[in-house]
């Protein structure tokens, strides 16, 4: 189903059977609805347990780390391509990861990877995007401006209040009213939107630039011979021998680490960036995807 919707999304592009903006509107009801809906279901219903608090620090410095390796091998290798660093590091969860997860395991089960994203989120909404707007011509956003940004983020407002009413037990509360059990139905079924919706705009999306693969091609190559065997090493040291985590949170942690850099990396360089490294960054997107 992931190869076929996503084969369906590029069919629609190529024939033009949907036009870019309606697409663009697709993904701001993926954005301000479904995805909220369906990590504050998911974090209401996930049980809590304090091990989560080590997968966050993990997450968050793992994240920390990437950024620094890229900054050295660009420095060491003399990489011409100015946002090389920010490839290495940030995985794409919102748009990708949560389709994936739960095509493989289940909507239901989404929390799961939805608790190893927590602390990538700090660090893409405090670390990463201070950074990236950093590079534009109009400078950095204050510290004030990103924190603003986080707490109006629908996303973000689903996941804290998934967890805030997950904490206070209230989930056989909300049950119990006819309002909020409708509330909570409804946003089960946006929840069901979730899979085939995200896909099909990935799909979509999917543009490859075959002069500029052998550029492209080797951040995706370094990612991944970096990755994977690292995350299986944190899988059998930590996720299952230090945390006692089941095998779901391994999936979690595995498919969290195989995905690509943030698609919102396009949105944010430096509107003077020459062609060929705006295809360098498409291409090095598209192709990890």
């Amino acid at each position: 189903p992931i190869l076929f919707l996503l084969a369906l999304g590029y069919w629609i592009q190529r024939r033009r059977f949907l036009a870019e903006s309606t697409i663009r509107d697709l993904k701001k009801i993926i954005v301000s609805f479904v995805l909220p809906a369906v990590l504050f279901t998911s974090f209401l219903s996930i049980e809590m347990k304090t091990a989560y608090l080590a997968v966050f620090v993990m997450i968050f410095c793992l994240c920390v780390a990437l950024f620094a390796l890229g900054k050295a091998l660009q420095r060491i290798f003399g990489v011409r391509w100015t946002y090389f660093p920010f490839l290495m590091t940030g995985f794409e969860y919102g748009m990708l990861g949560v389709s994936l997860y739960g095509t493989m395991y289940g909507i239901d089960n989404i929390g799961q990877i939805a608790v190893f994203d927590l602390g990538h989120e700090i660090f893409i909404w405090f670390v990463f995007l201070a950074l990236l707007m950093g590079k534009r011509e109009d400078g950095s956003q204050s510290p004030v401006q990103l924190a603003k940004s986080f707490v109006q983020s629908p996303v973000i407002i689903g996941i804290l209040a998934g967890i805030f009413l997950n904490l206070l037990g209230a989930r056989g509360f909300l049950q119990s009213f006819a309002l909020t059990k409708g509330i909570l139905s409804t946003f089960s079924l946006l929840g069901n939107l979730t899979i085939p919706l995200i896909l099909i705009v990935v799909g979509y999306d999917i543009r490859l630039e075959p002069s500029g693969l052998k550029h492209s091609l080797p951040v995706v190559l370094l990612r991944l011979g970096l990755l994977v065997p690292l995350a299986l090493v944190l899988n059998a040291v930590v996720t299952r021998r230090m945390l006692g985590l089941g095998a779901m949170s391994e999936a979690a942690l595995f498919t969290l680490l195989i995905l690509p850099p943030p698609f919102i990396i396009p949105l944010y360089i430096r509107t003077d960036l020459p062609e060929q490294e705006r295809e360098y960054i498409n291409n090095a997107l598209t192709l990890h995807t």
